[in-house]
């Protein structure tokens, strides 16, 4: 990708002193064209799966559930949001910027393009040495302070001679940056959503730059191009310092997103249709009063691991008549999404199992009831009985509808 950024603009300004900048749009439209091409001849290796795949809409709603309930992709998302925010002026303001240089024009835009895109290549190659000395969170934040000194440097620069290195730079910390917060985003995500997940953390990207350009672009149109990137450069500064304790990058992958190894799928008659639903899912425990505060606790991370899942609901009852009894209850969109549940569990939610049973002090172990809707149909009226016929009633009893059809 950063190969292209410098192929491309020397190509698109050999093409725009030749030829015109009408060129460059019909050639990009012809390689677009190759792309498409590219993709659709594509032939990606299909994996076997026991359960049919998820429907359109629900699979977005789980994904969007997924992110709501891990606070590691969320860390990840704000990280490049903000990041992208303030450093994309560099990017959307360059234009302008190259202009601005004394005899700037646009083979002095292809030239600082091409270089932060030697930049970032630059950094590829030295980005596994840093890992290994810094953590990811700090990794962010010196990529980060680098990206906006670069930006500095070509806000102020007084010719090309030292915006030129200076974008040399810039590419360094911002694939240094990026790279790391979507290496932490993948670690988040478990092999079933990592697809869903990673779109969202572009969305988080992409969203960032989409409105820090417009911001940003407004700001330099009703105040100064340069001393919008300066003040730019010290936002970015800023937010990459206050973000990294709240929002901080973890350095390996959670131990909850763990695979189980040893699950039971639930049983269910054979005949029945899988996507029927929605289903029902009660497990009542009998806990001491001295523990119900754990319990709750336990319960709290239980919500967290059931919707991360993709359960439609989870609520946490109390019998009012017996206060040492719960029922925790959660809702399933289909009995094919209740199998995908198990299919999606991993060794910390068989801890968590484990603790909550721990704490259920009942002569047997919690009792598990899974409850499949069913349809509310009216009956068909039976045909009245012949007359002739003697038929006795017994109490609850009706002569036109015997008890076993009521």
């Amino acid at each position: 990708m950063n190969g292209s950024r410098i192929v491309g603009p020397i190509l698109a300004g050999a093409l725009i002193a030749s030829l015109g900048p009408s060129a460059v749009f019909i050639l990009n439209a012809l390689l677009s064209l190759g792309a498409t091409w590219a993709i659709l001849r594509w032939r990606r290796e299909v994996t076997t799966r026991a359960l049919p795949a998820e429907r359109f809409f629900g699979a977005i709603r789980v994904g969007l559930q997924f992110v709501r309930q891990s606070p590691p992709l969320q860390a990840a998302m704000w990280r490049a949001a903000l990041f992208f925010l303030n450093a994309v002026p560099q990017m959307a303001l360059l234009p302008l910027l190259a202009r601005s240089l004394p005899g700037g024009n646009a083979a002095t835009y292809t030239l600082l393009l091409a270089l932060m895109g030697l930049g970032a290549i630059v950094g590829v190659l030295v980005l596994p040495r840093f890992r290994d000395t810094y953590s990811r969170n700090q990794l962010v934040v010196r990529a980060s302070l680098l990206n906006a000194a670069a930006a500095l440097i070509v806000a102020t620069a007084p010719s090309i001679w030292v915006a030129a290195p200076a974008m040399l730079i810039a590419g360094v910390g911002w694939i240094g940056a990026a790279n790391t917060m979507t290496v932490a985003a993948q670690l988040g995500l478990p092999d079933w959503i990592r697809a869903r997940g990673m779109a969202i953390f572009q969305m988080s990207m992409m969203g960032g730059s989409a409105i820090g350009a417009a911001i940003w672009g407004k700001v330099a149109e009703q105040t100064e191009l340069h001393g919008t990137l300066i003040a730019a450069a010290l936002m970015s500064s800023l937010t990459a310092v206050l973000v990294a304790r709240r929002f901080a990058l973890s350095d390996h992958r959670p131990a909850e997103l763990q695979p189980a190894r040893d699950w039971h799928a639930p049983q269910a008659d054979r005949s029945m249709d899988i996507s029927r639903g929605p289903v029902m899912v009660t497990i009542e425990y009998v806990v001491e009063p001295a523990k119900v505060d754990a319990f709750v606790a336990l319960m709290v991370e239980s919500r967290r691991h059931r919707l991360r899942n993709g359960a439609l609901s989870w609520e946490l009852f109390r019998d009012s008549a017996e206060p040492d009894r719960f029922v925790e209850w959660f809702l399933d969109e289909s009995w094919v999404g209740h199998l995908r549940q198990h299919e999606r569990l991993t060794e910390a939610d068989l801890e968590l199992r484990a603790k909550k049973y721990a704490l259920h002090v009942g002569e047997t172990p919690p009792r598990v009831l899974r409850m499949i809707a069913h349809p509310l149909e009216p009956l068909e009226p039976l045909e009245p009985l012949e007359p002739s016929e003697p038929q006795g009633t017994k109490p609850g009893e009706s002569t036109l509808y015997p008890a076993s059809r009521i």
